[in-house]
């Protein structure tokens, strides 16, 4: 039970709350989970008067109405008859109109909740298959070295070993053409699931053995040979981009742009975004403020380590079973990798135990289905704790510059910034994001952005909850708060008089339909923490936006209409921030049935059709649309149906909570028919009564999110606290409070990680230093404050519920925040992340 996702413990009449559970902080600060803020922590529950936002409207639970406790502590009270319960999970604020829905906008069970806390869902590991196979990886000691031969006879004979491969066994992709599987580049994914020529990182695959048991496969390792020649390295972004620096690729030049030379280089690309006359609008400026910042790598810290069974028929006909963020993704770069057919293989996703992006794409999955194929037997493969940080991608590290210039009269004219993004061994870190994020909530004429993709001897990069946009915003909502205090201008005000609104031009394209920035704003304005006096000299306070762009596109949904009316809903999308609640909430307002009534599921690549993985804020804008379409199908038959029985024309049919009902006296007089009653009868009035939709949603609108930090800095230890911290954020329209509440609360515990403790350290030989838990430290419950959320609904008029994805946004804004609060604390502008006590003793001893 202790780290389970506050959204999971509840049943039917409250939470389900264990007493040893109930108290202020973790005891033993276990981890808090990463997604959402755990249950059991008291929260204040505060509301804002005196402004435009003074209409709060409280999150209700399940079927039970919500009212304020009396108690100081400002906890909330939910719950049916005699069963309320303290609800410490309640904590948010929700601005907006209210609405007359039964469903949507309410904090139903999770379907999956129960099985989540009794330990019944089944996740990567858990999988097993009658003669299973284990897998394990022989992986590189060396930061860069060529592969001069493989001998794997020793460990083909070892006792148990049933099957051995190396990179020989993949499909070749030559290096000169581009192979596209969604956002990733095969040829650089097939090289980093295993090495080729050159093992490009301390970690990189080599080979791969499967024998009868894990120790059995363990000693194999040892057994296989492998000759390097190590080769001069290098992991610092900066220093790779230097002319006499080690290439890692010979084959790569610098993409877009024509001034590179045609040699080898590590700088993969540049990219530039540009707006007005950056020149004019700095001769405008009456201040400028330039300033450099660097970051580290840093891990999404899933608590599930990778895992797959992978299991081969004689026929060539294979079954996957993994912990990933897209069955369709595992089973096209597995396909791609393996030169198997795409309807050969069957990708089943299994619950997921974390992924913030770092599930995204395959590690495990191809070497499994050779050693599968190869040994005529299932193999299942999980990596270790050190695995996953030594061998799966973290986020880039980076180094960049931000200028921003404005007149006396608070108005930016002008911002320029360059991003040197390390994207680990292979090309593709997320520069372009951070690009296009950085001064996306900014109305300003004069924009330039310059981004470099840049490689080096680290595990290759991968996406981390909103890829990019933090580490851009770390710097420009830094550099927003010095130009600020240099004004004498209230942070916010600041920002109110430069936001972006309905009809901004972004730099990087797109003119924002309506958005709700301002309104973020002006709601943490509001908030009582805003004006809350601080307790002592060595506590500050910091504001900071963020800004993500959010993405639709394929998704694919099933309604069923069961005998008894009950309902199916089955999306293509694996369920990690609680997606099957939101789709039953749309199916259950849709059809004005009780939530209860409907069920969801998770459908594998042969059961539904195709869906883009989980990622980007997208399933509740892209699912939820192709629910909401299938399900309003499913309304369209139910009136068809009643309109057979009553023989009556369809047109003549109202559907409304539940029923069918005559539309009018002049329809004829009929009692109403409920679903169930309806549902028994649809042998008799056309068959099953269903609806398959599948979509490529556009209109994603962008999401924006303002957050209010507190921090205390010991100045004897260098320890910096936060002790307060209100995140506001614009989601459209929260289909489910509780987990956009949830996902705003995990964004801002990660951003704070990130901001003081989080970082890869590497040893002079080039070697991951920490990779695990013990020394690569997450925040843990006693970590952190509660996290005040407010949500503030603008909708976005592409949805047909007004979503706004909401699960990127939340990790923008919390470095920044923190870094102002640390100078409004002790005067310290400190722009090299982490902000660990080392770093800020020594900024207080200069």
């Amino acid at each position: 039970m202790p780290g389970a996702c506050a959204g999971t413990l509840f049943d039917t009449q409250g939470p389900i709350i264990p007493d040893g559970l109930r108290r202020a902080k973790c005891k033993g600060g276990s981890p808090v989970c990463r997604t959402t803020q755990c249950p059991h922590v008291e929260a204040p529950r505060s509301t804002t008067s005196g402004s435009r936002f003074d209409r709060f409207r409280s999150v209700g639970y399940g079927d039970g109405a919500s009212v304020p406790c009396t108690a100081s502590h400002g906890r909330w009270l939910a719950g049916r008859g005699p069963h309320r319960l303290e609800q410490p999970g309640a904590r948010g604020t929700i601005v907006g109109e209210e609405t007359n829905n039964r469903w949507i906008g309410k904090n139903t069970i999770r379907p999956d909740g129960e099985d989540k806390v009794t330990g019944r869902a089944t996740f990567g590991a858990d999988f097993a298959q009658p003669g299973m196979l284990w897998g394990k990886v022989v992986r590189s000691p060396h930061p860069h070295a060529r592969i001069r031969s493989i001998d794997t006879a020793r460990a083909a004979a070892a006792p148990g070993v049933k099957a051995v491969m190396t990179g020989d066994d993949l499909v070749h992709f030559p290096l000169d053409t581009p192979v596209m599987v969604g956002p990733a580049d095969l040829r650089f994914v097939s090289r980093n699931v295993m090495a080729r020529d050159k093992a490009l990182y301390a970690g990189h695959a080599v080979a791969a053995v499967a024998a009868t048991t894990p120790e059995a496969a363990e000693a194999a390792l040892e057994l296989i040979e492998v000759e390097y020649e190590p080769l001069p390295w290098v992991l610092d972004v900066e220093e790779a981009m230097q002319p006499d620096a080690p290439v890692l690729h010979d084959f790569l030049r610098t993409a877009g742009d024509d001034s590179a030379p045609d040699a080898p280089t590590n700088v993969a690309s540049r990219m530039t975004i540009t707006l007005g006359d950056i020149d004019d609008g700095f001769a405008e400026a009456d201040v400028v403020i330039e300033r450099h910042f660097r970051t580290k790598p840093v891990h999404q810290g899933y608590i599930e380590p990778h895992a797959c069974l992978v299991s081969v028929a004689a026929d060539g006909r294979a079954t996957i079973w993994s912990s990933s963020q897209g069955q369709f993704m595992v089973r096209n770069a597995t396909a791609r990798m393996t030169g198997a057919r795409l309807s050969d293989i069957r990708a089943i996703p299994a619950e997921i135990g974390g992924g913030f992006g770092g599930k995204t794409i395959v590690y495990l999955e191809p070497l499994a289905y050779v050693l599968s194929h190869k040994a005529g037997a299932p193999v299942k493969m999980v990596m270790t704790r050190e695995e996953v940080f030594r061998a799966t991608g973290p986020t880039s590290g980076s180094s960049n510059t931000v200028k921003i210039g404005a007149r006396r009269d608070g108005r930016i004219v002008a911002a320029d910034a360059t991003f040197r993004f390390q994207a680990g061994a292979f090309p593709g870190s997320p520069v372009r994001a951070a690009s296009n994020c950085a001064f996306a909530p900014y109305a300003i004429d004069n924009v330039r952005v310059v981004g470099y993709d840049v490689v080096a001897n680290r595990p290759k990069c991968n996406a981390y909850r909103a890829p990019g946009s933090p580490i851009a915003a770390f710097g420009v909502e830094s550099v927003i708060d010095e130009l600020a205090r240099e004004l004498e201008i209230d942070p916010i005000d600041f920002r109110l008089e430069n936001a972006a609104r309905e009809g901004t031009r972004a730099a990087y394209g797109p003119t924002y339909r309506r958005i709700g920035y301002e309104e973020t704003l002006e709601a943490a304005r509001a908030h009582p923490h805003y004006s809350a006096s601080k307790k002592n000299g060595r506590q500050g306070r910091g504001v900071a936006s963020g800004f993500w762009f959010n993405v639709g596109g394929e998704s694919s949904a099933h309604v069923n209409v069961n005998e008894d009316g009950t309902v199916a809903v089955t999306t293509g999308h694996p369920d990690i921030g609680g997606s099957r609640a939101s789709m039953v909430n749309i199916v259950a307002e849709t059809l004005g049935i009780h939530y209860r009534n409907v069920s969801a599921q998770v459908g594998d690549t042969n059961t539904i059709g195709f869906s883009a993985s989980t990622g980007g804020s997208r399933v509740t804008f892209s699912a939820g649309t192709a629910v909401s379409e299938a399900t309003e199908r499913v309304v369209a038959q139910l009136r068809e149906r009643a309109a057979i029985l009553w023989d009556i024309d369809s047109e003549a049919v109202d559907w409304k909570d539940g029923h069918a009902h005559p539309a009018g006296s002049n329809a004829g007089d009929f009692e109403p028919l409920s679903l169930a009653e309806l549902a028994a009868q649809a042998a008799r009035t056309g068959g099953p009564i269903a609806a398959q939709v599948s979509v490529n949603a556009q209109g994603a609108a962008p999401a924006f999110a303002t957050h209010v930090c507190d921090v205390e800095v010991d100045t004897e230890t260098g320890r910096v606290e936060v002790v307060r911290y209100t995140a506001v954020q614009d989601a459209g329209r929260a289909i489910h409070p509780g987990y956009v509440e949830g996902q705003m609360q995990g964004g801002v515990a990660q951003g704070i990680g990130w901001a003081l403790n989080e970082e890869y350290i590497f040893d002079d030989s080039g070697r991951l230093e920490n990779p695990g838990f013990l020394d690569y430290r997450i925040p843990v419950a006693s970590d952190l404050p509660m996290i005040d959320t407010v949500v503030v609904e603008v909708p976005n008029d592409a949805h047909p519920h007004g979503v706004r994805g909401v699960g990127e946004v939340p990790i923008a804004p919390p470095m920044a925040a923190v870094a102002n609060a640390i100078h409004d604390a002790v005067g310290l502008r400190l722009r090299d992340l982490p902000m660990s006590p080392p770093k800020v003793l020594a900024a207080l001893d200069t």
